[in-house]
């Protein structure tokens, strides 16, 4: 049974996990235990109550309640729905709220790299990717073009981030990720896991993407580095293989985002 509640007091608690609470916050909010984060849209909601996360509260623009956000509200049950007219929630939230519905999550426990390696074949490790709407759309690519797995570097944006999981259109709670320990001990780790390395770099002397070699290998780890800087050194230098998307009309590189498409593509085959 819902349970809908109309918003006359902006200033009332139960709403700060939706405009006065940083994300960094919500991390932290049960801490030790685990925190909490935003989810935008009811397709990307719908997504994470898919993959088993547990919603804490709703906040919904008025006319949504029997439209866009109708199958939201009977998943969630009895959960605080918070709800109002769009001027007011875009004085809440400080942004407008185009996809009608946010809601607010607890987190789970991470797995281990071991757990979501396991059955995997080829899989995406971003190093100090920062930018929430590159880690959303790399994640978007990889759930689509055959990837089974994320792990993400210390360095890297919460793919949880409202931005990040909203560019992903949901992708973050339907492929495996966790965070791994970078450069050491995860380069070890996956080398023992049985994959082989792939550093995605502008180095002329690298492999070519299409290189059979390449396709033929059970297990890849297709390695994507920062934006602007790229991978370190010390990565591609341990790395098993070198690998440069060819460019053509003078241009030297792709967005990460961008870069990461035409590898699973090529690599995910």
């Amino acid at each position: 049974m819902s349970n809908i509640i109309e918003i006359t007091d902006l200033s009332a608690p139960e709403l700060d996990v939706y405009d006065r609470l940083s994300e960094n916050e919500l991390l932290h909010y049960y801490e030790p235990k685990g925190g909490l984060f935003i989810a935008e849209s009811p397709n990307v909601i719908l997504r994470a109550l898919n993959a088993g996360f547990r919603p804490l509260s709703l906040l919904l623009e008025k006319k949504h309640i029997d439209g866009q956000a109708r199958e939201v509200i009977a998943r969630c049950g009895d959960i605080p729905t918070y709800t109002a007219e769009f001027d007011l929630l875009t004085r809440l939230t400080g942004f407008k709220l185009t996809r009608g519905a946010l809601c607010a999550m607890h987190r789970r426990t991470l797995p281990t790299v071991e757990e979501v390696c396991k059955s995997a074949r080829r899989i995406v490790v971003l190093e100090n990717v920062m930018n929430p709407t590159n880690v959303g759309a790399i994640f978007r690519s990889a759930a689509a073009l055959n990837m089974d797995a994320v792990l993400l570097t210390p360095g890297c944006s919460d793919p949880l981030y409202r931005r990040a999981s909203r560019v992903s259109m949901g992708t973050v709670f339907q492929i495996p990720w966790t965070e791994i320990n970078w450069p050491e001990p995860g380069m070890t780790a996956l080398k023992e896991l049985g994959f082989k390395t792939v550093a995605m770099a502008l180095r002329n002397d690298s492999y070519s993407i299409d290189d059979p070699k390449l396709r033929a290998e059970e297990k890849l780890s297709i390695i994507l580095g920062a934006e602007g800087d790229g991978l370190k050194d010390e990565t591609i230098t341990a790395c098993d293989y070198t690998v440069k998307i060819p460019m053509s009309h003078g241009v030297d590189s792709l967005n990460v985002a961008a870069a990461s498409a035409v590898a699973f593509w090529e690599l995910g085959k």
